[in-house]
């Protein structure tokens, strides 16, 4: 059996990610399953950071487009993204891995403060980290704030868990033509306009020579198979 390619990592996923089929919510069924996949990837000796959007409860973009200031609409869409941290740290813990939620947004009654020290110590004691609300400033995503942590904690590389199993030239379910990219650079992501993330996250993981891998979340395994070099992929940098 193959040894993990990275020892210290974070995942990003999206909000949809823990909706299943619905489309909008959790789906207690799908966040099981990949609590099940986390714990199964620590188990190889992975130190792991999570960081999970808010999508599938709130957009804070959605809302500032029909009048609420954004910042506004970025500060309630970190807090959804507090509520999936909690519940994905229960299934975690409840799968048999110690985890903690490490909020940028100071609730010291629901969770613990993010900062680096207890992050790093955390990671050290083998639990899974699952860092919440963003940066905890407006405007920056949840893609930015897997690469700046990444960068912040000393990770190897950013996982980025997608619908698709890497970064296509279309989007494949609309263009039956549109090609994988095998490997990609940062300045090429940036240039081709390639929405897996945003520029913001692009470029600073150029700036930190950040490995971005794009892969697809929707099959039992995914994170440890492409921890162990297996499955389809797009590598970034």
């Amino acid at each position: 059996m193959s040894d993990p390619l990275y020892r210290r990592v974070i995942v990003k996923l999206s909000g949809e990610a823990l909706t299943g089929s619905s489309g909008f919510g959790i789906d207690q069924a799908t966040v099981e399953r990949l609590a099940s996949d986390l714990v199964a990837t620590a188990k190889l000796g992975v130190e792991l950071g999570v960081v999970v959007g808010g999508g599938n409860i709130f957009r804070g973009v959605e809302v500032s487009e029909r009048g609420v200031p954004r910042a506004v609409g970025d500060t309630m869409g970190m807090l959804a993204t507090v509520m999936n941290c909690l519940v994905l740290e229960t299934a975690i813990e409840r799968a048999g891995r110690e985890a903690r939620t490490l909020s940028a947004l100071a609730m010291t009654s629901v969770c613990e403060t993010y900062n680096r020290k207890r992050a790093m110590k955390n990671l050290g004691k083998g639990r899974v980290v699952l860092l919440a609300a963003g940066t905890g400033n407006p405007y920056f995503t949840t893609d930015t704030t897997a690469v700046l942590r990444a960068a912040e904690l000393g990770c190897e590389a950013v996982l980025k868990a997608t619908n698709v199993d890497g970064v296509y030239t279309a989007d494949p379910k609309k263009d039956p033509k549109a090609k994988r990219y095998d490997k990609l650079g940062h300045q090429e992501a940036i240039e081709k306009h390639l929405r897996v993330m945003d520029s913001t996250a692009f470029a600073l993981a150029r700036e930190n020579h950040m490995p971005i891998i794009v892969f697809s979340i929707a099959e039992k395994g995914a994170i440890e198979a492409v921890l162990r070099g297996k499955g389809r992929s797009t590598v970034i940098g």
